[in-house]
């Protein structure tokens, strides 16, 4: 169980780099077609689960966040993920991720501990270009209904 001495924790950023050629793979992944966003296989943007996908795709390790925590990937539910915009992200830009602990609570007894992960990304300019926030439901067990 996660306990509340690990709000505001924060950990290594992650470096990451927006390649059109791995935007054009994601993008055929999630069947994007709008001419907007692509157009004859070329990227035009970048759709906005992108940010979240490139992290966890740049990162050493993406379930360090899980292990410095002592979380069990294993009773792990996706509880909820925001995103809030602040600039756009080009292709070549080269972004900084950097996450903390904003907030543990626990529901059901303690059967379940929610975790909120907030992450600010920057880009190479050092612009906040976007704010995400993940909620992670650890399932503990039966818990004191």
């Amino acid at each position: 169980m996660v306990d509340r001495s690990a709000i505001g924790r924060s950990f290594e950023p992650t470096f990451a780099s927006v390649e059109p050629g791995r935007l054009r793979f994601f993008l055929q992944t999630i069947g994007e077609e709008n001419p907007a966003i692509i157009e004859d296989g070329t990227p035009k943007t970048i759709p906005p689960t992108y940010l979240f996908c490139l992290e966890m795709m740049d990162a050493p390790d993406p379930f360090v966040f899980l292990k410095e925590l002592d979380i069990d990937l294993g009773r792990v539910l996706h509880g909820d993920q925001s995103f809030e915009y602040h600039a756009p992200v080009g292709i070549g830009d080269r972004l900084t991720y950097r996450s903390r602990v904003g907030d543990v609570f626990d529901k059901k007894g303690g059967a379940l501990t929610f975790v909120i992960q907030s992450t600010e990304v920057e880009n190479q300019r050092g612009e906040k270009v976007a704010s995400m926030r993940r909620t992670i439901v650890v399932r503990n067990g039966e818990g004191t209904q």
